[in-house]
């Protein structure tokens, strides 16, 4: 009997937009995953670029937090390890799921190593919604960016305009992808939409959530 795969999910501990915006991990883009993987066997390691206690966006949180999955995904939450101090060689793919908040923690060179070491090993390397910023700072051995010439998605800009969220963000996702040389490929808004170019998998916004994780067990079932 083979091993069970072994996966990584980073996801963010930065909270806050401004004063007057809480953010950080949007629930459901970790949530689905999380349990799809788990329900397949997989070994599923918890991470953030600091570790520690993942917060919830307000907006996202279960309606019920004592349901078994959301009290399962809630639990995993509590205490992400850091992710320096885990070695990318140890798992079979890695998984970034969105909020706010990755848009300020997830674009820092120990990420981007992380995603680089990923690919250069050619393992999967997933993001959804804003999750793909993990992407913004990684880089080929030559310098060239990772994403450059590659068929990705993410949670697009007018998606970021119609929350209203687009003048409070660091950059804008999306525009910030194309001018790294992505071949971005956008859907309607709040459209279910993922992209697999070889094993890049990028999912545009939370109602994609589930289908990019279906996409992550269906290269790492082959």
């Amino acid at each position: 009997m083979s091993e069970p795969k072994s996966l990584l999910m980073v996801v963010t501990t930065h909270d806050r937009i401004d004063d007057s915006h809480p953010t950080g991990l949007w629930f459901e883009e970790f949530a689905a995953p999380y349990r799809l993987f788990r329900e397949r066997g997989y070994r599923v390691t918890v991470a953030s670029p600091r570790g520690g206690a993942a917060p919830i966006d307000p907006k996202s949180a279960p309606e019920d937090p004592d349901a078994p999955e959301a009290r399962a995904a809630l639990d995993a939450l509590r205490d992400t390890r850091p992710l320096a101090e885990l070695d990318p060689a140890a798992y079979d793919a890695v998984f970034f799921p969105g909020g706010h908040g990755t848009m300020y923690d997830l674009p820092n060179p120990t990420v981007g190593r992380v995603v680089a070491q990923f690919a250069a090993a050619d393992k999967v390397v997933a993001s959804v919604c804003h999750g793909p910023a993990a992407l913004v700072d990684a880089t080929l051995p030559d310098g060239t960016p990772l994403v450059r010439g590659r068929k990705i998605t993410a949670f697009t800009d007018a998606e970021e305009r119609a929350v209203e969220l687009d003048q409070r963000m660091p950059f804008l996702l999306e525009t910030r992808l194309r001018e790294l040389g992505a071949r971005f490929e956008p859907a309607p808004d709040w459209a279910e939409h993922v992209v697999v170019d070889g094993k890049l998998i990028t999912g545009q916004n939370p109602q994609s959530s589930a289908a990019a994780a279906k996409a992550v067990i269906e290269l790492l079932d082959q």
